[in-house]
């Protein structure tokens, strides 16, 4: 919302992974046409985009491949990132889009998602929280917990001092109640 951004260690990672994959070439050989870097949109969902890869099937079906520097994480939002690709290219293309994969480069394989309807909806309501959050000018308040200790953002996010102002509020409004009444 703010437009900030910071480097550190595992953004340099990704960023050096990305421009190996998205170099703007195309590939026809094999049975399947690959394209890198390829822009992509839904005016529907108001998204806009670019695909690491998308590998086109023999019949045209689209198959987006997003490239993660990392080993498999356990946070899901590498495959919402993947399902608003394909959602994506499904409008764009007017193809179903049934799966998608998550190259991570550090282990060099590839992790097939399924597109489900579950994954679908976390997309939309993804996209209507940020769109709400836009609206509102008012950013969430930091996670605070161990991914703040790996993220680009915590010097400028700075979630523990957020954390100490909410304790603090909640032991001013319980400060002068006896014991027995505490919330």
């Amino acid at each position: 919302m703010e437009g900030e951004f910071a480097d550190n260690i595992h953004t340099s990672r990704g960023t050096a992974e990305h421009a190996r994959a998205d170099d703007g070439r195309r590939d026809t050989s094999g049975d399947r046409r690959m394209e890198t870097a390829l822009p992509v949109w839904s005016d529907r969902l108001g998204l806009v985009g670019k695909c690491d890869v998308v590998e086109f099937l023999a019949d045209g079906t689209p198959y987006p491949v997003e490239y993660k520097h990392g080993a498999r994480k356990k946070w899901i939002n590498d495959d919402i990132q993947l399902a608003a690709q394909a959602m994506c290219l499904e409008e764009m293309t007017g193809k179903s889009v049934p799966f998608g994969a998550i190259y991570h480069a550090s282990s060099r394989r590839r992790r097939e998602v399924a597109i489900t309807e579950e994954l679908r909806q976390v997309v939309e309501a993804c996209v209507a929280e940020v769109r709400a959050a836009l609206r509102g000018l008012t950013l969430p308040s930091p996670v605070n917990d161990k991914r703040c200790r790996e993220c680009s953002l915590a010097e400028l996010c700075q979630p523990g001092v957020l954390a100490g102002r909410e304790k603090r509020r909640s032991l001013e409004q319980t400060l002068f109640e006896p014991d027995g009444e505490r919330k």
